[in-house]
């Protein structure tokens, strides 16, 4: 989608902006993944857990990645916004990595699945959000916020499993 010339930037100031939007949106990425609380206590190993949940190394292995794919989606959605909806989009995108550090710290922290569960919703519904203001403007970014959407949904259902077999 070409922005109309009003909004266009130019060519001389693109790089710097291109640059200091992918290493706000790569920041912002890594402080929320290091804001993580370690999922291998002794609380969440004593869990009643499904059969179908992961192994602890899974959610490192899986995290880092869909970490990466968000800070490139989210640089590049706010490269192909500006004005009003870029600050709209920048709010989506805090918002949604604030959620995401919340739910771990409600689960963990609080030791509370029931807790946690309250906040993966939101973070499911926040997706949502965040994946439909990034497709107006950005088809591809928005593609690249799927896998992280998918594994947020299936951390939802393994949430619900948990609420419901650890009821104390």
């Amino acid at each position: 989608m070409k922005l109309p010339k009003r909004y266009q930037t130019p060519p001389a100031a693109q790089g710097r902006q291109s640059y200091a939007l992918t290493a706000a949106a790569v920041t912002a990425c890594a402080v929320a993944g290091g804001a993580a609380v370690d999922a291998d206590s002794a609380w969440y190993r004593n869990l009643d857990t499904p059969s179908w949940q992961p192994p602890s190394w899974a959610f490192g292995a899986v995290w880092t990645p869909l970490y990466a794919s968000m800070a490139w989606a989210g640089g590049r959605a706010l490269q192909h916004t500006s004005g009003a909806e870029r600050g709209r989009l920048a709010l989506s995108l805090g918002a949604n990595l604030a959620l995401n550090t919340a739910w771990n710290w409600m689960f963990f922290r609080l030791r509370s699945p029931k807790a946690g569960l309250l906040g993966t919703l939101a973070l499911d519904a926040s997706n949502a959000e965040l994946i439909r203001r990034t497709a107006r403007t950005d088809t591809t970014a928005a593609r690249a916020l799927l896998p992280y959407a998918a594994w947020c949904a299936f951390a939802t259902a393994l949430n619900v499993s948990l609420a419901r077999r650890n009821r104390g």
